[in-house]
């Protein structure tokens, strides 16, 4: 028994229309959670680790490049102290190299970023601090800072 050509053509653009709801309904849904993490990456503010020393068992010194919210080619650069506190790192003290948003992110993280990152483990610790400008511009003038009781302060 053959069906009319008619049932066969709806039956056949039935399936087709299901078939297309279902990959379109997955992708949509695949799409829909893709964009919902890329907003949320948006969002979250882009950091990038440039520079760390450790010294001895009393001090960890990173430069974290932060990249601005407002301007996507501008960053903040931070410095942070880590002292030993129950056997783990805890963040004692943290300052800005520099301006907010004075710094150009793809620089700050590309190759050759940190001219100068130099430290001492005394007491206080000497800190010394030069990242690219730009690759034709350069490296920015040293700044000194001193590491004392995990705090930061201006040499």
């Amino acid at each position: 028994m053959s069906l009319p050509r008619t049932h066969a053509r709806r039956g056949a653009a039935a399936a087709l229309t299901v078939l297309m709801a279902a990959v379109l309904g997955g992708t949509g849904a695949g799409a829909s959670n893709a964009n919902t993490n890329a907003d949320a990456d948006a969002d979250a503010q882009q950091t990038r680790q440039i520079a760390s020393s450790v010294l001895g068992t009393d001090y960890k010194i990173t430069l974290t490049a932060q990249r601005s919210t407002e301007d996507e080619y501008a960053a903040s650069v931070l410095l942070q102290v880590y002292t030993r506190a129950g056997g783990a790192w805890k963040e004692s003290d943290r300052v800005t190299v520099g301006d907010v948003n004075g710094w150009f992110w793809y620089p700050l993280t590309g190759t050759g970023a940190v001219c100068q990152f130099s430290t001492a483990g005394t007491e206080p610790a000497p800190l010394t601090v030069s990242l690219l400008l730009t690759p034709s511009l350069g490296c920015s003038q040293p700044t000194d800072f001193v590491v004392k009781q995990g705090r930061v302060y201006a040499a």
